[in-house]
């Protein structure tokens, strides 16, 4: 509400009565003791204020005042959020601290044509990253504050098979690479410069494993290749390729890489022979390249992950999300994880509202919430 002075005022119900506070009180307050106060709301209960009037809906974009609630209010929920090309412009959020399921939908989805199968999605530190190759360009977006930036393809047409959206301390980095016959290049958009820059590729092999992201780790992206398994890098600063010596076990069958915002480094691979995993393990690498073995997928588990992905390990990605390592697959709506403090393997059950003929597409992201991210 305003009074009549411009300013607002804030009304509190309860259940035995509602009334007005004194807006001689309220409307004086000056704006750096306001903001200070509201900061200690709720999040949600904020958002939810920025209707009420022009104060509200402008305090939550300010500098300041998101400052001081980075240092007072508590977190948002984190959630894994689902991706699927049938779910146009749409997404289902699971929150993994209480167990819930949301919807959530895009803002000015008009500004590209994410909704078509071929869209590509990359996800960090609050921000979403979508393109299409057949668009011209790309859309980040903060879903929290409703903000977007649409960031041209640095050529057109424009094929690329990797996307990965990278935080930094002075905002984002987009890498993605491209390796058709016509070229073999990365290109990495800097949100600092609002530039591009183009850097030589590696190899093609690359591209086969096009659902697993860039993994950040000490100012580079680390990739793997199949067959013969290896690890490659990429320094997102010089723009340098590099085989970080990592000692990788024998007989693997697939490795996958996830990093933590604390600088660890943890290695997920299938032990087998002949292309069959017949067991899955997990590995800490430290940073001089040594592992050690943490943990195994039990046997039960095992079994079932390697029917559900037909050990085709192309499908396989994985990514960490809030002390959890997930490991998925593009052809499986479930969720293998495991919680690193607890030492215990899960499986997380399908989008409840998910449809049974649905059998392939299923993309998982970790998202938690940031009001501080910007595009």
């Amino acid at each position: 509400m305003m009074s009549p002075g411009g300013k607002p005022t804030i009304t509190i119900k309860s259940n035995a009565r509602s009334s007005e506070m004194d807006s001689r009180i309220w409307s004086n307050l000056p704006v750096e003791l306001l903001e200070h106060i509201l900061c200690f709301l709720p999040f949600k209960i904020l958002f939810n204020l920025r209707s009420t009037c022009k104060l509200f809906n402008t305090l939550v974009y300010s500098p300041n005042f998101i400052s001081k609630c980075s240092a007072s209010s508590s977190p948002f929920s984190s959630f894994l959020l689902f991706s699927h090309p049938q779910c146009h412009n749409r997404f289902a959020l699971y929150d993994s601290v209480v167990g819930t399921w949301h919807n959530i939908s895009l803002p000015l989805s008009v500004l590209l044509p994410c909704s078509a199968p071929s869209a590509h999605l990359s996800s960090s530190n609050g921000l979403l990253c979508l393109s299409n190759p057949n668009s011209s360009s790309m859309l980040v977006c903060n879903l929290l504050t409703k903000s977007t930036r649409a960031i041209e393809f640095p050529t057109y047409p424009f094929e690329f098979e990797l996307l990965t959206l990278v935080s930094t301390p002075e905002g984002y980095k987009i890498f993605m690479l491209c390796s058709g016959s016509s070229s073999n290049c990365a290109f990495v958009y800097s949100s600092k410069f609002l530039s591009w820059q183009r850097f030589d590729g590696f190899q093609a092999t690359l591209g086969d494993n096009f659902h697993q992201e860039g993994v950040p780790f000490n100012g580079c992206l680390y990739f793997t290749t199949p067959e013969p398994c290896s690890i490659v890098c990429f320094d997102l600063e010089s723009g340098k390729w590099d085989r970080p010596n990592v000692e990788l076990p024998n007989q693997l069958t697939f490795v996958r890489l996830v990093s933590e915002k604390r600088g660890k480094l943890y290695m997920i691979g299938g032990i087998g022979s002949n292309g069959i995993s017949r067991n899955i393990k997990l590995w800490e690498v430290d940073e001089s390249g040594n592992r050690v073995e943490l943990e195994s997928l039990p046997e039960m588990m095992c079994r079932k992950f390697g029917s559900v992905c037909y050990h085709n390990y192309e499908h396989v990605y994985c990514f960490w999300h809030q002390g959890m390592i997930c490991i998925c697959c593009y052809t499986w709506p479930e969720i293998l994880y495991y919680k690193v403090t607890r030492k215990t393997w899960h499986w997380l059950p399908k989008c409840p509202s998910l449809p049974e003929k649905w059998n392939f597409g299923f993309r998982w992201f970790s998202f938690v919430p940031e009001i501080c991210a910007f595009v």
